[in-house]
């Protein structure tokens, strides 16, 4: 299974990256040529889902206006470019130059008074460099305590700086000049001149570094003090853990094999883990669907695991357009195999000939709730009219990608599962045909008490870094650790096999030999307070609005669920590992 899934994941980033080469290109310019500038999406700061049209707002527009081909991952994050009336030309100064005269209707203003209200921002982009800038400020007046008189500008002037190496531009920055200022604070139709300049510098840097400045927020010393926090935190509970396995675990469980083997028959009755050794390899409950867990949850891992290939070899970077929902949809695609061929290996081990139903069952458990938020969220996207909102040619693409190459590739996997896969499963003892009854437990042994300090462990060891992420992925502070990334992701998994493998262990030591669910429960937990700290991430931000609350829930949710079904699977598979081992070793008279 091992040498099938390196494979797969070695052809995948081989394809992924082809993909991205393909997609790139190295513009050079002579003096005076024409690169255009694309104007792409407006939105309010605090919500970083929120975002329309660059011409939702009444701005200077060419006509007719251009919309750029757009890949599917550009799509699917938003981006919505079209032409302007901007003209910055390679290496020509332009001052005070022209974009329009536009009379600003009543209407016009209040919509304008309303974004500035919520300091809206636009995006746009020049050689693939993307450069943002303010709508317009707000001023206000105060006597004492009590606000006065606010007062609403746009501005009408827009400053380019462009850097440029060579026959290459490196770098453009945007400033909205406050010198020129319009009032629109009262509802009345207003005469708006539109004005731009441009100047062009030379630098001595190249243009392979050119993107280096957006993963610079990872270096500033505040970053950097909380990467070494986390780090400290991680790495007490790690060293923690690991004292309580080898000074407790470890050295009682050995002295139980020890007993075991010298065939201590007293000592053997006070050990519960031996007393089900008849039954702790039953066939589990619901085994399709376990086996269908296993699968989507391998299948995630080879993902999150190509992701972090892609990342260190520079593949993916800060604002590289739609690339990592590109290689999301192109990953998660291909290795549906890797789904397929899990759920059905597995399932080959307790039913032989119904596999069919694990692979369909792997085929609807992350894609069919997936599926159902997502057209929730488009629908709306659809009613505020957000760019969030997919097109009908792309929903139809995404539903051709499903049926045509995902549902395919599931199958194939199965197919290669049930032929190639692990052989039969022969459990380390023999399996009596009416289980055991199980005792009743403890508080410390029970479901609740162990799903809690399962879940809570690892997550205590990267809260902080946690913290970060979702910085990262709704407040605008870009991640560029994939390092720090990867450690913490090690810990996560480190954490959630040691957990587990000590709850599965106390739990058979109660005679209570359902330990398969139970294993996949407490390593999946983590997610659950994932969430839960997710919701208290978004009640202390400045997020606004049913729109941003409900893709921050749904879209953090489906992040969740996923890193439940993988953490969920490594501790069963460790589980599995630790238990074959304690009863492979027990001498058997």
């Amino acid at each position: 299974m091992a040498p099938f899934l390196l494979t797969v994941l070695q052809v995948l980033l081989a394809l992924t990256f082809w993909i991205g080469i393909g997609s790139g290109s190295s513009n050079r310019y002579n003096a005076g040529d024409h690169v255009p500038l694309f104007v792409n999406k407006v939105g309010p700061l605090h919500n970083p889902s929120e975002t329309y049209q660059y011409y939702d707002l009444p701005f200077c527009r060419p006509e007719p206006v251009i919309e750029k081909q757009e890949t599917l991952g550009e799509v699917l994050n938003g981006d919505r470019l079209m032409s302007s009336l901007y003209e910055l030309k390679f290496r020509e100064d332009k001052t005070h130059l022209v974009l329009c005269r536009k009379r600003l209707t009543s209407s016009d203003v209040a919509r304008f008074r309303d974004t500035i209200a919520q300091d809206y921002y636009f995006q746009m982009y020049y050689d693939d460099l993307p450069l943002w800038g303010f709508v317009g400020k707000v001023e206000r007046d105060y006597f004492g305590q009590e606000e006065k008189h606010t007062k609403y500008y746009i501005f009408s002037h827009l400053k380019f700086n462009v850097l440029y190496n060579a026959d290459e531009v490196i770098e453009i920055n945007s400033f909205s000049d406050p010198s020129y200022l319009v009032d629109i604070s009262e509802n009345t139709e207003t005469d708006v001149q539109f004005t731009y300049s441009v100047s062009w510098n030379l630098t001595s840097e190249r243009s392979e570094t050119r993107m280096n400045k957006y993963s610079q927020a990872s270096l500033h010393p505040i970053s950097q003090k909380i990467h070494f926090f986390s780090f400290l935190n991680s790495i007490t509970v790690v060293v923690l853990l690991i004292g309580l396995l080898s000074l407790l675990f470890v050295r009682h469980l050995k002295n139980e094999l020890r007993s075991s083997s010298i065939g201590d028959e007293e000592e053997k009755k006070e050990v519960g883990w031996k007393l089900v050794q008849s039954d702790v390899f039953r066939c589990p409950r619901n085994v399709s669907l376990l086996c269908a867990f296993l699968g989507t949850g391998t299948q995630l891992l080879i993902l999150i695991i190509a992701l972090f290939a892609l990342a260190f070899t520079g593949f993916l970077y800060p604002y590289n357009r739609g690339m990592l929902l590109t290689s999301l949809v192109i990953m998660y695609t291909l290795t549906s195999v890797v789904a397929g061929y899990t759920s059905a290996s597995f399932h080959s081990q307790f039913e032989g000939n119904k596999q069919k139903r694990s692979v369909r069952l792997a085929g609807i458990l992350y894609p069919v709730p997936f599926l159902i938020i997502v057209s929730v969220l488009n629908t709306v996207a659809i009613t505020y009219g957000a760019t969030a909102a997919l097109p009908f040619g792309t929903i139809v693409i995404i539903i051709l990608i499903f049926t045509l190459l995902n549902i395919p590739f599931l199958m194939l996997g199965g197919v290669l599962g049930n032929r190639f896969g692990l052989l039969e499963f022969q459990p380390p003892t023999a399996v009596k045909r009416n289980p055991r009854e199980i005792p009743l437990q403890n508080w410390y042994r029970r479901k609740l008490y162990q799903l809690f300090l399962g879940g809570f462990v690892p997550f205590i060891a990267v809260v902080l870094e946690w913290h970060q992420l979702y910085a990262s992925l709704w407040g605008f502070k870009i991640y560029t650790s994939p390092g720090i990334m990867l450690f913490t992701f090690a810990v996560l998994i480190f954490l959630s096999t040691s957990v587990g493998i000590i709850l599965t262990y106390i739990q058979l030591s109660g005679e209570d030999h359902e330990w398969w669910w139970r294993s996949i429960l407490c390593g999946g937990f983590s997610a659950v307070f994932m969430y839960a700290y997710g919701v208290l991430f978004y009640l202390r931000s400045d997020m606004t609005g049913f729109l941003q609350l409900s893709f921050y829930l749904g879209y953090t949710a489906l992040f969740c669920y996923a890193l439940f079904l993988v953490l969920g699977t490594i501790s069963f598979l460790a589980s599995l590992l630790f238990i074959r081992h304690i009863y492979r070793s027990v001498k058997l008279e």
